[in-house]
């Protein structure tokens, strides 16, 4: 079996695009839709479009709920402009999305962790950056869950662990659409990738285990950056650019 896991897309509709080319080449036996689909100065309403045409298991990311709540912060420019652009299917469908899906083979999906979709699972904010957190603390974040493969997303930084103490595979496939960002919360912090290239994992059964591929793809990200700037956020551009985020997080 053969699984392709994307995360965080972000409205990003040609770095979308890029992943499906390169699907359509391998074939996979089911995708698995990790959330944070639509949000962002892009195309927030073509890539509805995109998948809700799609038969792929999707998760609620924090910006999903956002964005369909339609409570959207004062300040929040990314998810008032998504919402505004969004067709009333498009936020029905939103709406819809589960916290979390369980999938054949002991694998469990969601954004953040299995019970919030807005809490790091394996990152610790460290001064205005993250890094790795211990064992224990992404034990206790999972909350007792069991599964032997966890997929999350939400923080846009690829990684395969494995927990000693359980045996549990935790993948993190990456940003489809955003390679960088910055958080306020719990304190002022930015996250970055390091490059502007798509993001995805693909998984693989085999006689001993899972196979897990970390995909990194070229697509037009200048066009990205050229529809963030038409859309009023050189923040964004310079992101999706350079996958770097180099203002001070706010």
């Amino acid at each position: 079996m053969r699984i392709a896991v994307i995360a965080d897309i972000h409205g990003n509709a040609p770095a979308l695009e890029a992943v499906l080319d390169d699907l359509e080449r391998l074939a996979p036996d089911r995708v698995v839709n990790l959330g944070d689909c639509l949000s962002g100065p892009l195309w927030p309403e073509d890539t509805a479009r995109m998948l809700i045409a799609r038969d792929w298991t999707t998760v609620r990311g924090n910006h999903d709920r956002v964005v369909a709540a339609g409570n959207v912060p004062p300040g929040n420019r990314s998810d008032a402009f998504t919402r505004a652009a969004l067709s009333k299917a498009s936020l029905d469908w939103l709406s819809g999305l589960p916290l979390t899906a369980r999938l054949e083979g002991d694998i469990l999906a969601c954004h953040a962790t299995p019970a919030d979709d807005d809490r790091y699972l394996t990152e610790d904010v460290e001064g205005q950056s993250v890094r790795l957190s211990d064992e224990a603390a992404i034990l206790e974040r999972l909350g007792g869950e069991t599964a032997s493969v966890v997929l999350f997303g939400h923080t846009h930084i690829p990684r395969c662990l494995r927990l000693p103490a359980t045996g549990q595979i935790l993948i993190n496939p990456g940003s489809v659409g955003l390679p960088a960002y910055a958080d306020a919360t719990p304190t002022p912090h930015k996250v970055q990738s390091g490059s502007p290239h798509a993001r995805y994992a693909l998984l693989e059964r085999n006689g001993s285990g899972w196979r897990v591929d970390l995909k990194v793809l070229d697509y037009d990200w200048t066009a990205a950056a050229a529809q963030a700037r038409k859309n009023h956020r050189p923040d964004w551009a310079d992101v999706l650019e350079t996958g770097f985020y180099r203002a001070p997080p706010a």
